[in-house]
């Protein structure tokens, strides 16, 4: 089920009534059917998988329940086996085929069998982003940060819970229990900011992205030698700003919808290719992944001994490494996205070593700063992430390196239209709708009436539909 299309939004009604009414009523009634409702969400895609979200459900629940009642040492060992088991079921799911056909191409050039069988495994949708909830879950209550759930159904509803459950963000149970437990005191809903996401990420996504994906992107990664150097550049950024629009499309209906429950989701994205430094793209890009990423791998493994590596510099560049390797392969089953983890790990590294080099050199003195060098440096920044995207995109390093390839050759173009630039445009300038900068729309709106408001949304909702094109495909990280 789809954030936008008709049956979401008659699904969401009855969820949203029945939301409010209940949780007046009886809070027990009210549990049951948002955990009910969250299921059947995720049924609407292959309900036979239903059982596997059970099942993590039930087992990380009481592994953390085990962990915080055990002392230490044996409180280690129950966060190891839920880290164990989560990760086993990812693997199987996600990269067993994966794994096999690159141990088969192995075996094949040394020139012996492979023992290991090839076996065809659908894909459960939001495996990896539950994955990484659980496990964030476990580290937390082992760390001391939270107390497990107060019962397993309320955990099986933070996990299920159906805003994030496809496609994140990823809440954290540090921030989503409290406010569970407190639901039942909110009296105001911040109607005017659940408003703003929603439509700005209905906009997004269906106008955007849906535009650029079938009039540029697909066919520009879909039959690359077809088209010359600027159609294939021209792609490369429609790519850039499509996938920000897709994901923070997303992210932003996600949480403008569990806004309109009562619950208060933290920003996904904030401007990411305004970023002056890859450092800086990354506390903009995906944000909860991003910071999952630094809290419970990077620091897990900047305190490992790595090697013996002793300088600070040395263990944190191998960390680095290590976790946008691992992070590009949680995008997906392929060495692209090896590739792609790689390269930002090359980025973040090399700018740290650039960065200290210029500031010894300077004798200790910071950086030059000012307007005309945070241009360039956003430039840079952006056209880097746009050669990561190359590979992210890409079916494999072939076709990758092919199609950078290409943008040398003949400047022609057959793909650059007038509605192809203003989405190109447009779409890049919808990074300024990011974080809290519409605050002013949305107190605006809170302050209309009832009937303005529902015309309002109605008119915006029509200009949508009205302008974007026909269909609406799945999300872009609903694949991860």
């Amino acid at each position: 089920m789809l954030f936008p299309t008709l049956g979401f939004a008659v699904f969401f009604l009855i969820v949203f009534c029945g939301h409010w009414l209940l949780l007046r009523w009886q809070k027990m009634a009210w549990k049951i059917f948002i955990l009910a409702a969250s299921w059947l969400f995720y049924s609407f895609w292959n309900w036979r998988f239903l059982g596997l979200l059970i099942l993590y459900t039930v087992v990380n629940y009481y592994l953390s329940v085990a962990s915080f009642r055990s002392g230490d040492p044996p409180k280690r060992r129950w966060v190891v086996l839920a880290i164990v088991f989560n990760l086993l079921l990812l693997g199987i799911f996600k990269y067993y085929g994966f794994f096999v056909v690159s141990a088969y191409q192995v075996c094949h050039a040394l020139g012996v069998p492979c023992p290991l069988p090839l076996i065809f495994i659908a894909l459960p949708i939001g495996i990896s982003f539950f994955s990484f909830q659980a496990m964030s879950y476990m580290v937390d209550v082992h760390r001391g940060i939270i107390q497990p759930a107060q019962s397993l159904l309320d955990f099986a509803i933070y996990k299920a819970f159906f805003p994030q459950l496809v496609a994140g963000p990823i809440i954290r149970a540090a921030h989503y229990l409290p406010q569970f437990y407190d639901i039942e005191k909110v009296n105001r809903i911040d109607v005017g900011r659940a408003a703003t996401l929603i439509l700005g990420g209905l906009f997004k996504k269906m106008v955007i992205a849906s535009y650029l994906a079938g009039n540029l992107v697909d066919p520009v990664f879909g039959k690359s030698d077809a088209f010359h150097g600027l159609d294939i550049l021209l792609g490369i950024y429609g790519y850039a700003v499509q996938i920000y629009c897709d994901f923070s499309g997303y992210s932003d209906i996600a949480i403008g919808v569990a806004q309109l429950l009562g619950f208060n989701f933290p920003e996904n994205f904030n401007m990411p290719y305004m970023a002056t430094s890859c450092r800086e793209f990354w506390h903009r890009w995906h944000i909860s992944f991003s910071t999952w990423l630094r809290d419970y791998l990077f620091f897990s493994l900047y305190s490992l001994p790595l090697g013996g590596l002793r300088f600070s510099a040395a263990r944190n560049y191998v960390s680095i490494f290590i976790t946008f390797l691992l992070g590009g392969l949680w995008h997906g089953a392929a060495w692209t996205f090896v590739m792609w983890g790689a390269l930002h790990s090359v980025y973040l590294a090399g700018e740290a070593i650039l960065e200290g080099l210029l500031i010894r050199l300077r004798g200790g003195r910071p950086l030059p700063d000012g307007p005309w060098i945070r241009c360039g440096q956003r430039l840079l920044v952006f056209h880097l992430i746009c050669v990561s995207y190359v590979f992210f995109r890409s079916p494999s390093f072939t076709e990758g390196g092919l199609l950078m390839w290409r943008i040398v050759g003949s400047w022609s173009t057959t793909l650059l239209t007038l509605p192809v630039a203003l989405a190109l445009v447009v779409g890049f300038l919808t990074q300024f709708m990011d974080g809290t900068r519409l605050t002013p729309v949305w107190n605006g709106f809170n302050r209309l009436p009832a009937v303005a408001q529902g015309f309002l949304v109605a008119l915006v909702l029509t200009f949508i539909l009205a302008i974007g094109p026909q269909g609406v495909s799945p999300f872009i990280y609903f694949q991860f």
